[in-house]
């Protein structure tokens, strides 16, 4: 690759000696690949600089980058470990040979025998242990994809469809999880037109126009609110349109009834300021001089997204009344939405390298990963795990503003588990925005949750019908699990007759059994002494603050001056 090395040495990053190891292992790639060729008929080093110089950009080290030049030699050309490690050092070893371990990663959904679907799951992993145990190995990786993906056209057309749904379904995901938006989208729209290549072609054919469109009015907008902004002594480090990916825009649509003149982002404003305080203040002018659209203000600074995403959103009536959105962050916060946890990476050029990672809390998912993966042994709880870990994204807030990060699709007792399993077991009802909800309610991001307990609720088996987690699925079955080993099973017997009520009238039910609550069997409730409800009388259920649900007669006049989020639908079994 003509000049590839010229350009990577360029990189303010590297010292010296640094610029030595990265040169060395160029020398060493070039000579291990001689006489290799791609597909499309280059020498094979241009795929190895091309990972290189993309780590280079995001600002990795030297070893990091001296593994990427070498990431296919152990694989293709018989180096092994050990030669790497007495030439190069055990940190660049260890990342060749923890990427050349991803190379057997292969993604069919025709798998032809359980021991095809075995070896897929052990294969995936092996990928996201290695990412576990160092986030290096799997950045690599999805550089190594990226540069696979812009030269796919030389592939055959099984390979291609086949590369683009792995790319589709686990390395965009991953790299989507590591806040590495840019990547991630660059990904998803390489791989789209031969993955679903009749629904790509629909697609850039209906939004072509809109997008030409929409760029033109942005495009005029935009001097316009910078003006606004300077006006008011906000300083603008940047004002540009940021039109939105194909591949998103196909999902947002399908949300949409494939209508685009629903979609109010297809091309929004991204305003660059210098800091936090200009944030607000720009967003403050905006909204001065164009009407916000109601619940459409997104402050992702005060909470950011699980993966570390920061900015500030608003739609507003723009120029002309036209709707519009706009984003305003700053630099820093710019740099993590593209790059993610590859934007914190920082070189110390004090005689030899340091990594200084994301912060913890970013990553925590990971570990939890490295945790649920010891317990998996099967390619459907692989499946699972990729729902969990992911797919879409949503992050919901406790009652204390602790933020949860769920799957898109969790409901409260997901919720309610992720936070802690014996408030999982103990829930009764769930609050989300202060109104009550049925416990099948599905999530959605910035809501605030509030689990409902009570001392004897326990989980019910119709809760494994709807909770969208594998975490609030174990835990369920575990306290089934334990609590039938702790029971005698007892003879079945016929159903007593339901005793009479003292002061005459129609008889009471009073089994925990024989309610429904908000369509839930085995839900605990006490029966409201006040008006006897009896089994040939409509019922509904109370919310009681401490004591759990009570069930009254629906005409009781109790529930006449109940709070209407405190009601709920109940039925006599």
């Amino acid at each position: 690759m003509p000049g590839a090395l010229e350009r990577i040495l360029e990189f303010p990053q590297f010292d010296t000696p640094a610029r030595t190891l990265i040169r060395r292992a160029f020398e060493r790639a070039e000579r291990a690949h001689a006489g290799q060729t791609r597909a499309e008929g280059s020498p094979y080093i241009v795929h190895p600089a091309s990972v290189a110089l993309y780590l280079a950009d995001l600002g990795f080290d030297a070893p990091s980058v001296a593994a990427a030049l070498l990431h296919d030699v152990i694989e293709d050309c018989g180096v092994t470990r050990a030669e790497l490690a007495a030439e190069f050092g055990t940190d660049v070893a260890f990342l060749v040979d923890g990427v050349t371990k991803l190379k057997s990663i292969r993604l069919s959904n025709t798998a032809k025998d359980k021991r095809q679907t075995d070896l897929q799951t052990e294969s995936l992993k092996k990928m996201f242990f290695a990412m576990a145990d160092d986030l290096r190995v799997i950045i690599i990786k999805l550089a190594d994809r990226l540069h696979n993906m812009q030269t796919l056209e030389y592939k055959d057309p099984a390979a291609r469809a086949r590369k683009s749904l792995e790319t589709m379904e686990i390395y965009a995901p991953i790299a989507d999880r590591l806040g590495m938006g840019r990547l991630k989208g660059e990904l998803e729209d390489l791989a789209f037109p031969y993955a679903y290549p009749a629904e790509y072609a629909w697609l850039k054919k209906t939004v072509k126009g809109k997008y030409e469109d929409r760029l033109r009015y942005i495009e005029r907008a935009a001097p316009v609110v910078s003006r606004h902004l300077d006006a008011a002594g906000v300083t603008v480090v940047d004002i540009h349109a940021r039109a939105k990916r194909m591949w998103s825009l196909y999902r947002k649509l399908k949300r949409y009834g494939m209508d685009p003149d629903k979609i109010m982002d297809l091309v929004a404003l991204r305003i660059i300021v210098p800091d936090v305080k200009s944030c607000y203040e720009a967003l403050g002018v905006i909204h001065a001089h164009y009407k916000p659209m109601p619940g459409r203000v997104k402050d992702f600074i005060a909470l950011p997204k699980p993966n570390g995403y920061r900015s500030l959103h608003t739609t507003v009536f723009c120029e002309k009344g036209r709707v519009a959105e706009i984003q305003v962050r700053t630099p820093d916060m710019h740099d993590h939405a593209e790059n993610g946890v590859a934007a914190h990476w920082a070189y110390a050029e004090q005689g030899k390298g340091s990594h200084t990672a994301a912060k913890a809390a970013e990553l925590a998912w990971v570990n939890q990963l490295k945790k649920t993966l010891r317990d998996i042994k099967t390619s459907a709880g692989m499946a699972n795990l990729k729902i969990d870990f992911f797919k879409d994204r949503i992050f919901v807030l406790t009652p204390h503003g602790d933020v949860k990060d769920l799957p898109d699709g969790a409901t409260p007792v997901d919720f309610a588990y992720t936070v802690h399993s014996e408030l999982g077991h103990r829930t009764q009802g769930a609050l989300v925005n202060g109104k009550l909800v049925p416990l099948t309610h599905r999530l959605q991001s910035g809501d605030v949750v509030e689990i409902q307990k009570a001392r004897d609720a326990r989980p019910s088996k119709n809760w494994l019908r709807f909770v969208h987690t594998t975490h609030a699925a174990k835990h369920i079955r575990s306290w089934f699990k334990t609590a039938e080993s702790l029971q005698p099973v007892e003879p079945v017997r016929a159903p007593r007759r339901a005793r009479p009520h003292k002061g005459g009238g129609e008889p009471v039910r009073t089994a925990m059994s024989h309610v429904i609550i908000a369509g839930q069997p085995g839900l605990a409730y006490k029966l409201g002494k006040c008006c006897s409800p009896n089994i040939n009388s409509p019922i509904a259920g109370y919310l009681t603050v401490s004591r759990g649900v009570t069930v009254h007669r629906a005409g009781c006049t109790n529930l006449k001056a109940a709070p209407p989020e405190r009601l709920l639908d109940a039925a006599w079994s």
